[in-house]
């Protein structure tokens, strides 16, 4: 064996298990001398992975593992196994980063909540879930890391308990990762009946069956909040800002595409899997993408705009392109934190308010924040040289160049015309015209505030252009006419040129709300499923144990029928009142007469 190969693979799993080690250090207890405050944590892990990153470059194709036993048995050994590779490294690092700006971010955002250091770590521990389940080597491991962001989830979602909302969403957020989470013990399930190890190195490709593919496809949909079970990802905004940041760049909303890209090569194969991804991955893109356009607060226009993204990644999986998604995860995970920023940086600015049409005239009052707003707008939106213009045109040029069908390709390009058009609209209301706030409101920005989002803003420029350096493409660019190259930009100019065009009519009659926009705007039947079911569901109960118990039964047969009945013989009694001289009389006489007649 090569010692330059050997050397640098022992490096690379050493400094990436130093830069995970690293991490449990804030969890620590404060009189210990190791402990350091969260920002100062992250930051040295990002540093310290930045090395086995670069070593990874060298050597693209392996991958490094470390076993360790936990339980072996005749029929099923279990090991907890770090792989680390070239995928793995690059998303640890682009992580940290984020999380690093996260985390300076809550210093300013939080700094007048209680229990800032619980809220903290809380984060880390719900980083430290991801970055085991981004170096999972075996099921048993990405189990363990997959439950763990569930759980963090749903503490930091629900951070704010005494709102009931909050609690409401949170649960939601749970009940809805459960249903993720029978795919994954399917799959556990299948492994342990047909394989003597849960090792993801020891899986044959072409073992794929129904089972694994059906329970790959659902914790992947679970997870990444895919069309039908999106409906907890808006509700997650009740969470603190920080929080979303967090969970829609790269943690848990990505953690089901991460594990299609790791497990690609055992569903590659089946042709219903490939075509079940591409259908699943262009509705929720395009829906995601037209709800958003309905949306008022922007917390939920960014939300929606992370499911269209995942919708297109998930599009990429169904073409036979994990390497492409994976590209969009790096490319998007700055991209989207830097927006959740801006909208926190606004909230939080503006007194918690969260409704677009109540602000305005930011770029006045926030400059820095509102131009990067705009950067990473444009970077979201496939401005051409910007982040995710490096991973979103190849996608949908590749989609050009397959046998896909032609349906998924127009829902695709609407999609992408849509989010330069939600996107579009989200600047308009909040950085133009005139301010829509209170004027006696002071707004100044502070280096904790705007650092974070410099930083990720600074990354949502150049990540593009250095992950498409080092992330080695599959297979050749594709051939393609022209106008098919320049689709992508003429649909991302077209959204924006027409939301600028209906944005700026002055004077326009406001048409009742149709069908369409009640459905977009309730996020697919949002009220249906959870509001308008269980209400009829308990008034029905209600009137139920109300009126035909305790009104109709107990009272009517009860007091009311005692009532009515001594009112009625009340009435029979009330006239012969005060007569009982007379039916004396009438019966003395009637008796003597009939005497009387008998005796004469």
């Amino acid at each position: 064996m090569n010692p330059t190969l050997t050397l640098d693979t022992t490096m690379i799993s050493t400094l990436t298990i130093l830069s995970t080690l690293v991490l449990f250090t804030s969890l620590l207890q404060k009189n210990t001398k190791f402990n350091l405050s969260p920002e100062t944590t992250v930051m040295t892990s990002f540093i310290i992975s930045i090395i086995p990153t670069m070593l990874s470059l060298k050597h693209t194709p392996n991958s490094t593992s470390i076993n360790l036993t936990m339980m072996q048995a005749s029929t099923l050994n279990i090991h907890s196994t770090l792989s680390t590779n070239l995928n793995s490294n690059l998303f640890l690092s682009v992580a940290l980063f984020v999380t690093w700006a996260i985390m300076q971010f809550s210093s300013w955002y939080m700094k007048d909540a209680p229990k800032m250091k619980l809220f903290k770590k809380y984060l880390m521990a719900f980083l430290i879930a991801m970055v085991i389940l981004m170096l999972a080597g075996s099921m048993m491991q990405l189990f363990i890391g997959w439950e763990g962001v569930g759980i963090m989830s749903f503490l930091l979602i629900n951070w704010w308990y005494a709102r009931t909302y909050a609690n409401s969403s949170a649960m939601q957020a749970m009940t809805y990762n459960r249903i993720g989470d029978i795919g994954i013990i399917l799959i556990l399930a299948w492994l342990a009946t047909n394989q003597t190890s849960w090792d993801m190195q020891c899986m044959d490709p072409n073992m794929s069956t129904m089972a694994l593919t059906i329970g790959l496809i659902l914790a992947a949909a679970g997870k990444s909040a895919q069309f039908f079970m999106h409906m907890w990802l808006p509700s997650a905004m009740e969470g603190p800002t920080p929080v979303s940041a967090l969970l829609h760049s790269s943690t848990m909303v990505v953690a089901g595409i991460y594990l299609l890209i790791q497990m690609h090569h055992l569903i590659k194969n089946s042709y219903t899997s490939m075509n079940t991804c591409l259908w699943l991955g262009a509705t929720t893109s395009l829906y995601a993408s037209m709800t958003a356009l309905c949306q008022n607060d922007l917390k939920k226009i960014i939300a929606m705009s992370t499911l269209s993204q995942l919708g297109l990644m998930m599009v990429a999986i169904g073409l036979n392109q994990p390497n492409l998604s994976f590209m969009h995860i790096s490319t998007h995970a700055s991209t989207k934190a830097a927006l959740f920023l801006c909208a926190g940086s606004f909230i939080h600015n503006l007194q918690n308010e969260q409704d677009i049409r109540k602000m305005g005239n930011m770029k006045s009052m926030l400059p820095i924040t509102s131009t990067c707003l705009v950067i990473t707008s444009l970077a979201l939106m496939g401005m051409p040289f910007l982040s995710c213009f490096y991973s979103k045109d190849p996608i949908i040029e590749t989609a050009y160049a397959s046998k896909m069908n032609t349906w998924i390709m127009i829902m695709v390009m609407t999609a992408t015309a849509m989010t330069s058009a939600y996107s579009m609209r989200m600047i308009y209301y909040t950085l133009t015209k005139y301010n829509r706030n209170n004027p006696t409101m002071t707004i100044k920005e502070t280096t904790n505030q705007i650092n974070p989002i410099i930083r990720l803003t600074a990354l949502s420029i150049l990540a593009g252009t250095m992950i498409s350096i080092i992330l080695t493409q599959t297979t050749s660019d594709p051939t393609l006419p022209t106008t098919m190259k320049l689709t992508p930009m003429l649909a991302m100019l077209t959204g924006i040129y027409f939301t600028i065009e209906i944005l700026n009519k002055s004077t326009y009659t406001q048409k009742q709300k149709n069908l369409m926009f009640i459905l977009l705007n309730q996020l697919a039947f949002f009220k249906i499923t959870h509001r308008w079911t269980p209400k009829t569901t308990l008034k029905m109960g209600t009137m139920i144990a109300t009126q035909l118990v305790d009104l109709l039964w107990l009272e009517k047969t009860g007091p009311k029928t005692i009532t009515l009945m001594n009112k009625n013989t009340s009435k029979l009694t009330n006239p012969l009142t005060g007569l009982m001289k007379l039916y004396l009389s009438a019966t003395v006489i009637t008796t003597m007469l009939a005497l009387f007649m008998t005796h004469f």
